[in-house]
């Protein structure tokens, strides 16, 4: 497996991703997706990959390279 290409750590269990970042126009993003954290302490954007990580979940300090995709809870 390989590290997925951002990983964001957060305190809240329901995050928002639109594929940008600071300062990026949201034209150069996705549609703007909703994504549940589960027990596994993280999950995936399934448009852009970026990883949320809960803060003092089981994921949080986890090799992320080791650890599955895991998209589940996406909705828009």
């Amino acid at each position: 497996m390989i590290a997925p290409p951002e990983v964001l750590r957060t305190a809240q269990s329901r995050v928002a991703c639109d594929g940008t970042g600071p300062g990026l126009p949201a034209a150069l993003g996705h549609p703007r997706v909703f994504l549940q954290i589960d027990e596994s302490g993280y999950v995936d954007c399934g448009y852009c990959d970026r990883r949320f990580v809960l803060i003092g979940g089981p994921a949080d300090g986890a090799d992320q390279s080791q650890l599955p995709d895991h998209p589940a809870g996406a909705s828009i």
